[in-house]
């Protein structure tokens, strides 16, 4: 009916426990939400109206079907929809964990079909999968490793409300200038009919990549101060954080964390104008970077039983300035630290002794291509200085016109990972679980490796990496990642590069097990006590449209 308000996105169900789960939405004008029984006041940010409800007292290992009211006047499901209704399905330690993840969604499916490189949007297709899939196949979440919306890449139908607002030979152009525009993509993103159903029915945990905020963020401190001297990207940065805080970050934590986090509760609780202002100063701090620390931390950790996932920001945490390299501050390696060991859950519980795997989401892969991994670290020395102030500028360059700015090209903090995933597979924190898991995504292929210590460890250690859920690879680029994952790439690369400057060894080593593999991809964990296994699937080429074909499938623990 006229004058109601309306969804405009969700809704989106984030975090699902054992008893408890919350369910994110966006509103066209201030009301009420009400979800089983629940009501909550909308709150809003920069003109926009958002509700997170949260939906306790459910029993664990049930399904609940659930309708959204605003106002009192049911808003969804769209009564003219076929898709199986919306439930909240909660944890249960009597039944496999299924787990899906990938990374690099271009927008909805509809964006780009008629580009011919791009194949089907591999998260549509699963969601018209799940449809029809039997109860007992369906995920307990999906595991969003980074690129959820482009910032930089912008459709040309948001281009097309770009040129209407403002003038785009100046500033930010067509790439994203501030808090309204990213709501735009999202928008676009999240609300094609397949994906809305999926985001609503199956929990999603996220962590954001560069295109999130922009191509190649924080790839360098030269990098951070030409970005700093324009004169847009700071409301750029500050847009492209703050809507992240509202549209992906908040559905990270549990209800026991939304209680205790002080910037929710105040802008839960204040006016728009408090809201905004409170959110923009978080904002900028969270960008900024002050004697080796940032102002802000995005890592956070759930527990799916005896499964333990830490998601790791390997973009905004980076620590660039004063002659410093880090993935992530020291703060933060102590958080990831102390997470390791035996504490009390992220949802609240008393904890255990153990976990049976441990999973470490990050947008970032921790294992590249070994070619590529001795390229980036040969790089990373030059940029530092190895060969002298000419070469280290040159190097510079190199960086950032080729992306060589993943953890190889950090190397001590590969190097401290590492030794952090050692000491667990190894049981130096309490027993070792049967796996530990590295989930990745960025690099637009799929692959899985396999990692070993010159020490004894009890686990196997993987990196498994899906990417993209909707995006392409060049051709050029195809070969240039099946060349590196070559042992002669490998070893020719090494004494190429030792001619000019020796590349730094690691304490790791790896081999490739699967891939790589091209096309729009989403892979699938399943872990039963100690068993664990991979599948991963592509959407088929443009024709046959909702088709998800198995590329690979293989145990890493039995």
């Amino acid at each position: 009916m006229d004058g109601n308000p309306r969804l405009l996105i969700g809704p989106v169900l984030r975090f699902v426990g054992r008893t408890d789960a919350t369910v994110w939405v966006e509103t066209d004008e201030p009301c009420e939400v009400e979800i089983l029984g629940v009501r909550e006041r909308t709150w809003s940010v920069e003109g926009h109206h958002y509700a997170i409800v949260v939906v306790d007292g459910l029993q664990p290992g049930s399904a609940t079907e659930y309708d959204v009211r605003l106002d009192g006047e049911a808003a969804w499901p769209d009564p003219r929809s076929d898709r199986p209704a919306s439930r909240i399905r909660t944890l249960a330690d009597d039944r496999p964990l299924r787990l899906v993840y990938g990374s690099c969604r271009y927008g909805r499916g509809a964006v780009k079909l008629a580009d011919k490189h791009f194949d089907p949007d591999s998260l549509a297709a699963y969601a018209r999968l799940l449809t029809t899939a039997a109860d007992e196949q369906w995920p307990d979440a999906m595991l969003m490793l980074g690129d959820q919306v482009y910032a930089d890449e912008t459709s040309e139908a948001t281009q097309r409300r770009i040129r209407a607002r403002r003038d785009v030979s100046q500033g930010a152009g067509l790439e994203l200038a501030d808090f309204e525009e990213y709501t735009w993509i999202y928008l676009e993103s999240w609300t094609d009919p397949d994906v809305r159903w999926l985001m609503s029915t199956v929990p999603s945990s996220m962590i954001f990549d560069d295109h999130d905020v922009r191509d190649d963020w924080n790839t360098s401190h030269e990098w951070r101060t030409d970005m700093q001297g324009t004169d847009w990207w700071q409301e750029r940065v500050v847009g492209g954080l703050s809507s992240y805080w509202v549209y992906q970050h908040l559905g990270n934590l549990s209800p026991a964390e939304l209680r205790e986090n002080d910037l929710y509760r105040q802008v839960r609780t204040s006016d728009g104008a408090a809201s905004t202002a409170a959110l923009r100063e978080f904002a900028a701090r969270a960008d900024s970077e002050a004697d080796g620390h940032k102002g802000a931390r995005w890592s956070f950790r759930r527990d799916f039983g005896r499964t333990r996932l830490l998601m790791i920001d390997s973009r905004c945490g980076r620590i660039l300035a004063d002659g410093r390299r880090s993935m992530v501050d020291e703060d933060e390696f102590a958080w990831i630290e102390q997470q390791l060991g035996d504490t009390p859950d992220a949802d609240g519980g008393d904890g255990d002794s153990g976990y049976d795997h441990l999973l470490i989401g990050t947008s970032l892969p921790w294992l590249l291509a070994r070619a590529l991994h001795d390229i980036e670290a040969w790089n990373e020395a030059l940029c530092d200085g190895g060969r002298g102030g000419r070469v280290a500028r040159w190097s510079e360059k190199l960086r950032r016109g080729a992306d060589l700015e993943h953890w190889a090209s950090f190397h001590d903090s590969f190097e401290r990972l590492g030794t952090m995933i050692e000491s667990v597979a190894a049981g130096r924190r309490g027993s070792a679980p049967a796996t530990v898991c590295v989930l990745s995504g960025d690099v637009h292929h799929a692959y899985i490796a396999e990692a070993t210590f010159s020490t004894s460890v009890t686990s196997r250690i993987y990196q498994l990496t899906c990417s993209p859920l909707h995006n392409y690879v060049p051709a050029y680029m195809k070969v240039t990642f099946r060349v590196a994952w070559s042992r002669f790439a490998e070893r020719f690369t090494r004494v190429l590069l030792g001619l000019v400057l020796r590349v730094p060894r690691t304490s790791v080593r790896w081999r490739r097990l699967a891939g790589p593999y091209f096309g729009s991809e989403i892979a699938e964990l399943v872990i039963s006590g100690r068993r664990a296994e991979t599948v991963l699937r592509r959407s088929a080429a443009p024709g046959d449209e909702g088709e998800l074909v198995e590329v690979d499938r293989r145990t890493l623990a039995a």
